[in-house]
């Protein structure tokens, strides 16, 4: 409601100026602005949401008088995360007129989950997708384009000149804003040629790392640098701005010491190797480089490729999970166990031990390491780090607090889904496989989609895990051929009888894990009331008879509506399933028939094709694969 009543404010005020016309720094209106095209669940209750997260960022910016900001609301479902960012050299009252100038400008965003606006003064971004906090290059519609805008008039004087000047500006922005720690700078540079004085400034997002600031930085410094010889330039990005203008936008006394910046502590080190004596710190040196040298040779080579995510310490996450105690135990499978652990920090997260039975394992280390490292999605599982001592190999992953949607199918939480959350697993799965698949700079199948792979956080979102298997698809090629590796009863049978594997493979397992909460069965569960068919098969005579609402979970108390919508889930799943492959939809197909709750349309659905579990004989043998062992199965037994 506050929101609402600052817009009205606004559209009866005259505008006015906050300081100086002197300074060109009240430019409030939009340079840029996206709208998400990923629907919410309930408009309703986001719109709700998004109203109170925008509310609660005004009033951070104005009562705590700071020029970044972050808020969520959870209630309801349909989650908003938003964050607001103003120029550092700005006041309260500033910024704050800026953020109410991008909210009358997103406010117009009435059908996705998702969207943000540029302005110069401020930035400000909202969506149903946390892990834009930490990373702000990640976003689940994929958007964030970054442009950058020239100005119209060229230096006066010598070009030649102007353009060293000024470049020589924008490289030492460039390279001190990573460092500083706000990653902020402003500078100011006096243009010989032109006689006039080049105002410029770089800021990353707040809350981000030095990494993704930097390489933020050197695209802006890129496309500005481009800009030259014209007077301005501007670049913004959803990690970081950039500007710089002959027209001041900021104060002289609001400069950043840049050179004190590149040199970092050099003037101390001086002073300290005055003190000890030029022959002690050459000494000191050697010795350093040689314990490197030690300690690099000491590590597995493998490692050097172990990049994107951090390298904990083993002692310190043996001790987080008590010496990986029983009782810490959240999960088991066929390479490992899974640990919850406490940080020093009181961050809990998931640890997982994988065991060494032989060299392959390693390999799937490095694998599920480089892969989840690089991939950011809110149903994907994000990979917060690792550690490799000797045969010990452990990955460090977000904790999530409901653990596997097995438990919640036919486990010990059996029953406590309502419909609503159902669809929404269902619908996040899709979304999550659709960014593996189409939304990725390359395509990764995943190979082991099944409901104990699906982890639900504290409010039931879901994230893939266990990267293992994966493997990468190349672009020109519609299959790969490879021995099966993965988990019978969910396995499409072209490739656990051919080994022929693409990205339509895990359509496949989608479509059983689909069958699977509806039901609340396993694939591989047998009833005597039917005819000994499995879940796939019951699920089609019962299509056959129209009969679709037997098949429904039992412990669900669905109304009309919802009944309906559950036969429609249903068909989706049993067109997952289809042979031959090309009858399967891609994943994407897949979000936008469950964003849109539509049925089928005109495709028609033709009987699956079913292997009898009882008479199943697939030999596994070695594999190129990383992580599939010689395992030979004579009948499937289950999960």
């Amino acid at each position: 409601m506050a929101i609402l009543i600052v817009l009205l404010v606004l559209l009866l005020t005259k505008p006015g100026t906050a300081q100086s016309n002197r300074l060109d720094n009240n430019t409030n209106i939009p340079i840029q602005s996206f709208c998400g095209s990923i629907a919410p669940i309930s408009l309703l209750n986001f719109i709700k949401n998004r109203e109170s997260t925008l509310d609660e960022l005004r009033i951070q910016l104005l009562s705590k008088r700071v020029l970044y900001a972050r808020a969520q609301a959870l209630s309801d479902g349909d989650s908003v995360f938003a964050v607001a960012q103003c120029r550092n050299y700005l006041s309260t009252d500033q910024c704050v007129a800026c953020f109410d100038a991008g909210v009358s400008q997103l406010v117009n965003c009435t059908e996705g989950n998702g969207a943000y606006v540029f302005l110069d003064n401020c930035f400000i971004r909202y969506e149903d997708f946390a892990d834009f906090y930490n990373n702000p290059t990640v976003s689940q519609d994929g958007v964030g384009t970054p442009i950058s805008l020239c100005g119209s008039r060229s230096a006066s004087q010598s070009i030649t000149t102007f353009n060293l000047d000024v470049g020589r500006l924008l490289s030492d922005i460039r390279d001190a804003t990573p460092k500083t720690s706000n990653f902020y700078v402003a500078s100011t540079r006096q243009i010989t040629s032109d006689n006039t004085t080049m105002y410029a400034f770089a800021q990353c997002v707040e809350n981000t790392n030095m990494t993704i600031c930097q390489t933020c930085i050197n695209t802006a410094y890129n496309r500005l640098y481009n800009c030259l010889p014209t007077t301005e330039g501007k670049f913004f990005d959803l990690g970081c701005v950039a500007r710089y203008s002959e027209t001041p936008f900021f104060n002289e006394n609001q400069t950043t010491n840049i050179i004190s910046v590149l040199k970092g502590h050099s003037n101390m080190v001086a002073i300290i190797a005055g003190a000890i004596g030029g022959v002690v710190l050459l000494f000191l040196i050697l010795l350093l480089w040689i314990l490197y040298r030690l300690r690099m040779k000491s590590k597995n080579t493998e490692e050097a490729d172990l990049k994107g995510a951090i390298n904990y310490n083993y002692k310190d996450l043996q001790l987080a999970t008590n010496d990986f105690s029983e009782e810490n135990i959240l999960g088991k499978g066929g390479y490992g166990e899974v640990f919850k652990a406490i940080l020093d920090d009181n961050t809990i997260v998931a640890v997982k031990k994988l065991q060494v039975q032989h060299a392959r394992v390693k390999e799937e280390f490095q694998n599920e390491v480089m892969l989840i490292s690089n991939v950011h999605h809110k149903n994907l599982l994000r990979l917060l780090g690792w550690s490799s001592d000797g045969s010990d190999l452990l990955l460090v992953l977000e904790y999530m607090p409901n653990g596997s949607l097995d438990r919640f199918l036919w486990g010990a939480k059996r029953g406590t889904l309502d419909w609503n959350q159902r669809f929404e697993i269902i619908f996040g799965i899709a979304r999550g496989l659709a960014h593996l698949h189409n939304e990725f700079h390359v395509k990764i199948i995943h190979r082991d989609i099944k409901s104990s792979n699906i982890l639900l956080s504290d409010d039931f979102k879901p994230k893939i895990a266990d990267f293992g298997l994966a493997r990468f698809q190349p672009e020109d090629q519609t299959h790969i051929s490879t021995k099966f590796a993965g988990t019978l009863g969910y396995t499409a049978p072209e490739y656990a009888l051919r080994g022929l594997l693409s990205d339509k493979v895990d359509t496949y397992s989608y479509g059983v894990v689909i069958l699977e909460i509806v039901s609340g069965r396993r694939s591989t569960e047998v009833k005597s009331d039917s005819s000994s068919a499995y879940l796939l098969e019951h699920a089609w005579r019962l299509y056959e008879e129209k009969t679709h609402m037997k098949f429904i979970d039992e412990t669900m108390d669905l109304n009309e509506y919802e009944l309906e919508h559950a036969i429609k889930i249903i068909e989706i799943g049993l067109l997952c399933t289809q042979s031959p492959v090309s009858n399967r939809p891609t994943m994407s197909e897949v979000v936008l028939m469950l964003q849109d709750r539509q049925s089928l349309g005109k495709r028609q659905l033709t009987r699956p094709t079913f292997v009898n579990n009882h008479d199943r004989r697939i030999i596994i043998g070695s594999s190129n694969s990383i992580g599939a062992p010689n395992v030979k199965f004579a009948k499937s037994q289950g999960n």
